[in-house]
């Protein structure tokens, strides 16, 4: 039964969500601030977005944040589609381990994924004579974004008719083409969500990216944490504010393909 959600509740609601997006929407507004303060309006501006797209350091960090994402989103996302589509044949006493060994990632700390990398990539680069840089942070964007690939493909997988696949072997279809033809298209929502959350964690990450970038390259994460040591800038105002607006937009791209995948079930439920 549904229940009518009183005034307080809303106000509660209401509260909460103060809160938690206060501090952003003042650092928003801050951003067009004339002034360096970060206390006192002086008027309005957007001389910090300019000399934020002027400053070659921030949009070569830029730069390297979208290629990471975009390359390790693409990556992650195909070699997760094909681990999901294999736990999904294995057997159920295999399947569930395997599954919980996946969840560990997500669980662990960054920090210990982060740490544990650059290990590896120290270890490795001593015996086969390479150094940190932009092939170990794309690694390990690939690392850390597989399982959440696997999470967003999986429940696609179990909505999926087995009977398709057999239809389309018994037609002359190849396992790969019956992949490549039945598969693919019904969990595509599952596989374009996981792409998004991928690219998503991909440029908000800083501490795995912290631990195996090296000094060689840096990611904006790492750029707004090195702006921060010495007095903060305004254009960590205006950079933030950018990356915030971008995460938000992919967030809602997510949920209104959610909304609309519902939708899709509900009517295909009422049809039947």
């Amino acid at each position: 039964m549904n229940r009518k959600v009183g005034v307080p509740g809303r106000l509660y609601t209401a509260f909460i969500l103060l809160f938690l997006y206060a501090p952003i929407l003042v650092l928003v507004a801050f951003s067009f601030n004339s002034s360096k303060s970060r206390s006192v309006w002086s008027g309005f501006t957007f001389d910090w977005y300019r000399q934020l797209i002027e400053d070659n350091s921030i949009m070569n960090a830029f730069y390297t944040t979208v290629a990471v994402s975009l390359l390790a989103a693409i990556i992650a996302t195909i070699a997760g589609t094909f681990a999901s589509v294999g736990f999904f044949k294995m057997r159920r006493r295999w399947r569930i381990p395997l599954m919980h060994v996946n969840n560990i990632p997500m669980i662990n700390a960054d920090i210990i994924t982060g740490v544990s990398l650059s290990l590896l990539f120290v270890s490795l680069g001593s015996v086969l004579k390479f150094e940190l840089g932009f092939a170990t942070l794309l690694i390990a964007h690939i690392t850390f974004n597989i399982p959440y690939v696997i999470l967003s493909v999986t429940p696609k997988l179990r909505q999926l008719d087995n009977n398709l696949i057999d239809a389309a072997c018994d037609l002359g279809c190849t396992w790969m083409k019956a992949l490549r033809k039945v598969v693919v298209p019904e969990i595509m929502p599952g596989i374009i969500n996981g792409l998004i959350i991928a690219f998503t964690l991909s440029v908000d990450d800083f501490v795995i990216s912290y631990f195996t970038a090296g000094g060689i390259i840096m990611t904006l994460p790492m750029k707004v944490f090195s702006m921060t040591r010495r007095r903060i800038s305004p254009e960590i105002n205006a950079l933030s504010s950018i990356m915030f607006l971008t995460v938000l937009i992919l967030l809602i791209i997510i949920n209104i393909r959610e909304a609309r995948q519902e939708d899709k079930l509900k009517k295909r439920a009422r049809s039947a």
